[in-house]
Parts: C-alpha cells; structure tokens; sequence
C-alpha cells in the first residue's frame, strides 16, 4: 500500500507531545509539510481524516552527530560497499530509528581511506548533489574537520562559503604524546577502518604531527570564515580548562562530549549546548572513560543527545530515562528533538509540534521504548515509513 499524499491531514486521537507537554486526544491539523495547530478542536473541512487513536505523537528525532553510516560504506577494513547502496542502506535504518533530521558527521582526516578527504568529498557530493533524491530522512553535512589535515585548504573554504557545510566541527585526535596508551587507541580505530599496519599507522601519526601548528592557523581562519558565513561551530572532546577557554574565545555553539561535569558546566557558562553519545546511556558509561550521560543528567549539564555510532538509541534512551526516574519523557525526549535542532540552529523550523513548524513526527504506539514500537514516520507532512 502507498503512503497517503496529500497537503492537508488532520490526524485525530493521539496523544500529543508539543513543547508545552501533552494534548491528549488531540487533533493535528498538516497543511503543506507544515503544523497548523494542535488542539481538541473537530477536525474542518478541506482535511483528509486519519485515525491515530491510542498512539503517541512524537517530534521526530533530530540527530547532529552520527557516523554509523561509515560501519555500512566500510563494513570490514578496506572492504568498500558501493556509495549509493551503503546510503539508502543507511537512510532507511535512520528513519527505522525515528531520526527525521539527520546530519551525517563526516570525518575530514589525514587518514587514507574512509575518513580521507576523498571520501568526505564523495559524500558530500552525494547528499548535496542530484542523488540526494535516493534519500528520504532530511540530510545535512557535518565536517569534522582534523586540524592537521592541511591539504585541499580552499576547497574546505569553497564547501563553507556555497553552503555544503551546515556544522563543522573542531578535532584534534592525533596522540602527540605518542605514550603506549595513547597511540594503542588511536591504532585501534585506524585498523577498524583501514588496512594499514602498526608501523604505517605509526609513520601516518608521525607526518600528521609535522603539521600541527600549520593546521591550527588553518584551523583559526575556518573559524573566522565559518562566523561570517553563519555556519554553526561545535568542539569535541575538550578535556581540560584549556581547552573549553579556547571553545568560548571561538565562539563554539556546541561542545561535543566535555570529559567531566565540571567542564561541561564550564561550556554552558560561555553559552554552548552540551552534547552527548546516547549510546553512552545505552552502555552505562563512556567507552573512552569521559562522564556518564546519567551523571552529566542528574548534574544538569546535558543539553543534547546524538546518535554517535548507534541510531536506535535516539529512541530508546527517553523512555528509559523516564522509566528509571532519572528526568520526565518529556524533558527527555528534548534531548532527541528540540534541544539539538535549536544547538544546530534550525529550532525555529524543526524539532518541535507546534505551528508553523516543519510536519516531522513519529507515531509510536505506548508502553514498549524499543524501535519496532514505531508505526509511522511523517517528514514535511508526508508519510515516509509505515510499520507493522
């Protein structure tokens, strides 16, 4: 069976979340991918009827940093899908997962491979360009830029200024200390991705750190260029007071993964969102040690919750949340939606059931936090995806 088309829906009898809690038993009137108002009203004429009764009405979820899409392109090291089954193949878990509004974090390395510059090129040129159209849920381009990835510079620049690029955020992830500790889990994650032996790797590490300083100065002016073309900043994994000072002399809008509580406070003081793995609530901590997302919540730091490497636990962390007391669904579910599409500076257009806001939402049926507990995903006022 086809998904309705039509500009006008009026979706009766689901109990709604909007940004000033639950309407229950309500009426939700879509006219052109757009909310026209939420209320107990009867449904006017003009509007196609769908019976939603004993559903929940959830905003779709916006996920700003994910890159398990990288785990389909390269599902085993050096083992390449080709580029556009790796995208519909994720596109399709994306919006299985709930996630509406999806930014692909695209790392921009000195790494050969799946996080070289080709291949963030490649990317790019799919979500930007003509086959865009193979995709459904809303795509937009994260640039996780590596300072000591030098090459290419303007062409970084030529992405920022004709608006390829919608966040872009700052990493560091060479281990300039070159202790065993260091090195063995930058080794890790390369070997995941790549081919390349221990001794490669170690060569790549060691021309990487040559060019450090010329990749801060780089670094500096991307910022500068990224302020005056309003694309949005983010920092990751600021690990001490150093590096969250450097974060507010630039402007950062988004600090991604702070280590501690004390720094994550540190980051919302200067005024950035802070922004957590939900999978880190999934697992009961940090895979590399930083603070639990169950601590930063009881502590108040936590603005935002992304996918990282796992979109079903976008979904699922709400209602766990919830379950175990540890904040409200509803402040919970502003993790997933409101919080990050405002952090990424689209809050006004997404994220949100409301009026005038973009028609993205979910229908969930109630009492089960797990995927399959959605039965239908609506993007721009259509239906995208229908569940059993």
């Amino acid at each position: 069976m086809q998904p309705l088309k039509t500009s006008k829906i009026a979706l009766q009898g689901a109990n709604v979340l909007t940004p000033n809690g639950w309407v229950d038993d309500a009426t939700v009137l879509v006219q052109d991918g757009r909310f026209i108002s939420i209320d107990q009203d009867p449904k006017p004429t003009g509007y196609v009827a769908l019976d939603v009764s004993g559903l929940l009405m959830l905003p779709g979820i916006v996920d700003i940093h994910g890159d398990a899409f990288e785990r389909i392109i390269v599902p085993r090291p050096g083992v390449n899908i080709p580029l556009a089954m790796a995208m519909v193949e994720n596109d399709r878990n994306l919006l299985a997962s709930g996630i509406t509004t999806f930014y692909y974090s695209i790392t921009d390395s000195f790494e050969p491979g799946l996080r070289s510059r080709d291949m963030a090129r490649q990317l790019i040129n799919f979500i930007m360009g003509e086959e865009r159209k193979a995709l459904t849920c809303e795509s937009y381009i994260h640039l996780r830029h590596e300072q000591c990835n030098i090459a290419h510079y303007q062409e970084l620049v030529d992405w920022l200024e004709t608006g390829k690029i919608q966040l872009l955020s700052l990493n560091d992830h060479v281990p300039y200390s070159m202790t065993e500790t260091a090195l063995d889990r930058y080794t890790k994650g390369v070997k995941k991705r790549t081919k390349l032996s221990e001794h490669e790797i170690q060569e790549l590490i060691t021309n990487a750190i040559t060019y450090k300083d010329r990749g801060l100065e780089q670094v500096e002016k991307l910022v500068k260029f990224a302020h005056e073309v309003g694309v949005t900043l983010a920092s990751h994994d600021d690990d001490s007071e150093e590096k969250v000072n450097l974060s507010a002399t630039r402007k950062v809008a988004i600090a991604e993964f702070p280590a501690t509580i004390d720094l994550a406070a540190k980051s919302r003081d200067y005024g950035a969102s802070v922004l957590m793995g939900a999978p880190n609530f999934v697992r009961g901590g940090s895979h590399v040690g930083y603070m639990s997302v169950e601590a930063a919540t009881k502590a108040e730091v936590l603005d935002c919750l992304c996918s990282d490497y796992h979109y079903p636990s976008m979904f699922y962390v709400p209602f766990k949340m919830a379950e175990i007391g540890l904040t409200s669904f509803e402040n919970a579910w502003k993790f997933v939606s409101e919080n990050p599409a405002k952090a990424a500076n689209i809050g006004h257009i997404k994220g949100s059931i409301a009026p005038n806001y973009q028609a993205d939402f979910l229908l969930v049926s109630p009492d089960n936090y797990l995927p399959n507990a959605i039965k239908s995903v609506y993007i721009n006022g259509q239906e995208v995806a229908k569940y059993q």
